[in-house]
């Protein structure tokens, strides 16, 4: 018999071996994924991975994880397999229900901040509404931020509006933040008007939805995704009925797709609503977040 071993499983080869795995299947962060779905099922920080690399993880932990690989591997984001997703340095838990937070939504949130300490209103706190909260993650970071400032996190998905409760709870904002059940103001009572409206709508084509990558398109909520024939229907929506919802000089602020940049710019310069249009890029220098003012 040899006395040759098989190599032992440990911290730092199952990394290895499921990074090139996950490369296999069209990961856009293979390494990143490996390290977040370990560190999952050894139910520690994802830094100290590094400090374990040569341990031999318990099966209990390794069954977890295989079981983990074959999911992610058949396209479920990881996000939704480990339940949360990490959005502006604050834990929110995510499923199926929810639209899972994407880094370039973190410079709407940037923009809104800029704009609520540039506002001058001492006599009341700050109105702002996210609408479309789905997760919550604008509104409940918000929340952590700005103080004093009321919050109103409306959502057409009774399912999503639980999971953004939920976060605001565990972040411990749930008393700043309303949630109402609506489609954009339609059941939106009180306060007859914000200072700040916030939004990451819908705003995916319909055939830009075919060609989304199937950890997207199987597994997100599609009524989170599409709108319409050319991605618009919501955003013409926002600008239809978001002056009746803004005080005079509050702002609108909507993450756009790149694509449709030119569209929204023609939209809004062509109404007698809004004035101080401003587009913010994203990290690639593409047209992401449109700001303007109500006149």
């Amino acid at each position: 018999m040899s006395d040759t071993k098989e190599e032992p499983w440990t911290v730092l080869r199952l990394l290895e071996w499921t990074t090139n795995f996950f490369k296999t299947r069209g990961s856009e962060s293979p390494r990143l994924d490996a390290e977040v779905l370990l560190a999952h099922a050894r139910n520690c920080a994802r830094i100290e991975l590094y400090t374990a690399f040569g341990e031999v993880p318990p099966e209990e932990q390794r069954v977890a994880f295989r079981e983990m690989i074959r999911r992610r591997g058949e396209g479920t984001p990881v996000a939704q397999l480990v339940g949360y997703r990490e959005f502006y340095s604050l834990r929110f838990r995510v499923d199926e229900n929810v639209l899972i937070p994407r880094p370039e939504t973190e410079h709407l949130v940037i923009e809104a901040l800029d704009v609520a300490k540039a506002m001058k209103i001492t006599d009341r706190p700050l109105r702002i509404a996210d609408v479309g909260t789905g997760s919550g993650a604008i509104a409940v970071t918000l929340a952590k931020h700005l103080k004093p400032a009321e919050f109103t996190a409306i959502d057409q998905s009774e399912a999503a509006l639980k999971i953004a409760s939920w976060n605001a709870e565990q972040l411990e904002v749930a008393d700043a933040v309303t949630f109402v059940h609506s489609d954009l103001f339609a059941a939106v009572g009180e306060p007859a008007t914000f200072d700040i409206i916030c939004s990451n709508p819908p705003y995916i084509s319909e055939s830009e939805y075919e060609q989304l990558a199937p950890t997207v398109r199987d597994h997100e909520p599609r009524e989170a995704l599409v709108a319409g024939i050319d991605g618009m229907d919501i955003i013409k929506r926002l600008l239809e009925t978001a002056p009746q919802r803004l005080e005079i000089g509050g702002r609108l602020i909507i993450e756009i797709s790149p694509m449709i940049a030119e569209l929204c710019e023609e939209l809004v310069e062509g109404t007698e609503s809004f004035g101080d249009l401003r587009f913010i890029k994203d990290l690639s220098g593409h047209k992401r977040i449109i700001s303007m003012a109500r006149v």
